[in-house]
């Protein structure tokens, strides 16, 4: 990178900051704080949305995992397979429900539903779940920038994490949105750059042909899920996923946030509705971007252009693609691009990281605010408090991630890996119980507060054992952690009444009766998926 790539990027951070400064003036309340006076548009919460679905993982990672990572290749698009599926579910049941109370935190609900114990054991788990995963991803996002700007991992972390702090302290869920549908437009842009340029020196039919045959699989019908060589099975990706992006989608603060920022309820679901049909096209763009430099990569030609261009030799640059594959996407802009594209590709990776890490910030600010400082600690304050509060809670917060991910960082190897696992592991263990806790307070009255957490805690315990003594993939921990809880709770709610009953949600239903022609085409639009993925497979 040379004067002009840095003078962009330091033109992004500028003007990133002095919106947030702008914003700050604005603010008088814990409303406008972390809701933004809920007067966000349905298209900005969904952009925001789709944005930090779309990180930077996936714009480096994700070509990489296409077209280099072992056991890689197009099944990546399997991800996709539930989210349409699972948003019916959100935008009918759940979202309704909680955006009619008014929330700030969602786990509100689960004090009126069920009993302020529930909601503070939820809360907390989330807490603990959300704060180590942002924890990671303050991480990958380090050792991605520091591979693509060449600089240490630890001032990679320092930047990034400084940064998106700043902004997010400053401006509040309002910066983190409108700057999430900036940060869209600038991923988007970059994408269809790098794409396009690998697409115009390898043509499509050499694409198409460069890599293993075995990478362009996708749907795996005969792959369950119970062993590690299955994992990226068609029935664990679909089933799995459903309730992983029921869950992540209905009941995360940190999604579900920018929804109660929307006026209304048929808004939000039009935010939804950007999801259930925009992701798979931008994941699908990533996959053919892996394939398109992947072949790149693989044309002696062309892998000696990139050697000259770094300045070292093509077994060097060989050795470093297998030792670390996730730095192909930035070898490629530096070995292709002209200068000041390259800045521009390179905020487009940085927005990708901010997109993922600001909300993160804010929705942990947000749920320690209303769950435990405003609840237990000073309950009874005046607004200008809280706002002063907040943002010291989401400076806490952000110290947190950085701390943990600099100290992640100066781990070795293996100790690094193994905390990484394990914290996704704990995610992973806590979302069927959680949308389990949700569904049975809105659906099924039956089920009182001592049975609720009961189930909760034998959801995650069953899951545990799963993680500990089997080979079952992940996908399946949150169907197991949901079953469990839900069977757990009920029996102990047929031997007891229920202390409270859930809302109604009759009215909610009328209301939706026009949206259920929506539902249908969301259902054919998963059937669309499966045939375009059956159709690049062949």
């Amino acid at each position: 990178m040379n004067y002009l790539d840095w003078l962009i990027v330091l033109f992004y951070i500028s003007g990133l900051v002095g919106f947030a400064v702008y914003l700050n003036r604005s603010q008088n309340s814990t409303q406008d704080y972390y809701l933004a006076g809920r007067k966000i548009k349905w298209w900005q919460s969904g952009a925001s949305t789709m944005a930090t679905q779309l990180s930077a993982i996936s714009f480096v990672s994700a070509p990489a995992f296409v077209a280099l990572k072992t056991g890689g290749g197009l099944k990546w698009l399997s991800y996709e397979f539930a989210v349409p599926l699972a948003l019916i579910l959100v935008m009918a049941v759940i979202i309704p429900i909680l955006h009619q109370n008014k929330y700030i935190s969602i786990y509100e609900y689960l004090e009126q539903r069920f009993d302020s114990g529930t909601r503070t054991m939820v809360s907390i788990l989330f807490q603990f779940g959300r704060g180590m995963a942002t924890a990671v991803a303050v991480l990958a996002g380090g050792i991605i920038l520091s591979t693509a700007i060449g600089i240490s991992t630890v001032y990679a972390i320092l930047l990034i994490g400084s940064i998106t702090l700043l902004y997010d302290v400053l401006g509040g869920i309002r910066v983190v949105i409108i700057s999430d549908v900036a940060q869209m437009l600038i991923i988007l842009a970059g994408l269809f750059i790098c794409a396009g340029t690998a697409w115009y020196l390898v043509g499509w039919e050499t694409a198409w042909t460069s890599l293993e045959p075995s990478r362009y699989q996708i749907l795996d019908f005969s792959g369950w899920g119970f062993t590690s060589e299955s994992t990226y099975g068609f029935w664990p990706m679909l089933i799995g996923g459903f309730f992983l992006y029921a869950s992540y989608y209905g009941t995360d603060q940190s999604q579900v946030q920018r929804e109660l920022a929307v006026d209304s309820v048929n808004d939000v679901r039009k935010s939804l509705l950007v999801n259930a049909f925009g992701r798979f096209p931008l994941v699908l763009l990533y996959v053919l971007m892996g394939i398109f430099v992947g072949a790149v990569f693989m044309q002696p030609q062309n892998l000696l252009h990139i050697a000259n261009a770094l300045q070292m030799n093509s077994a060097l640059l060989q050795n470093i693609l297998q030792n670390n594959p996730d730095r192909m996407v930035p070898i490629f802009i530096l070995g292709y691009l002209p200068h000041g594209i390259i800045g521009f590709i390179f905020v487009a990776i940085m927005a990708a990281l901010m997109s993922s890490l600001d909300s993160g910030l804010n929705s942990l600010s947000a749920v320690t605010m209303k769950d435990i400082y405003q609840r237990y600690v000073k309950p009874k304050a005046d607004e200008q408090h809280y706002l002063r509060a907040s943002k010291i809670i989401t400076v806490l917060w952000g110290v947190f991630a950085i701390g943990a991910a600099l100290l992640m960082a100066e781990a070795t190897q293996a100790a690094r890996q193994t905390t990484i696992v394990l914290i996704n592991a704990v995610g992973s263990m806590l979302y069927g119980p959680i949308l389990a806790a949700f569904l049975l307070g809105m659906l099924h009255k039956r089920v009182g507060a001592s049975a609720m957490k009961a189930g909760i805690l034998s959801g995650i315990f069953a899951n545990i054992i799963l993680w500990l003594f089997t080979t079952v993939s992940w996908m399946w921990w949150n169907v197991s952690g949901f079953l469990v809880t839900v069977l757990t709770a009920m029996t102990i709610g047929l031997v007891s009444s229920a202390e409270r009953e859930g809302f109604s949600t009759k009215k909610e239903k009328i209301e939706g009766r026009k949206w259920r022609l929506v539902y249908s085409l969301i259902v054919l639009y998963f059937f669309l998926i499966i045939a375009v993925s059956w159709w690049l497979e062949g």
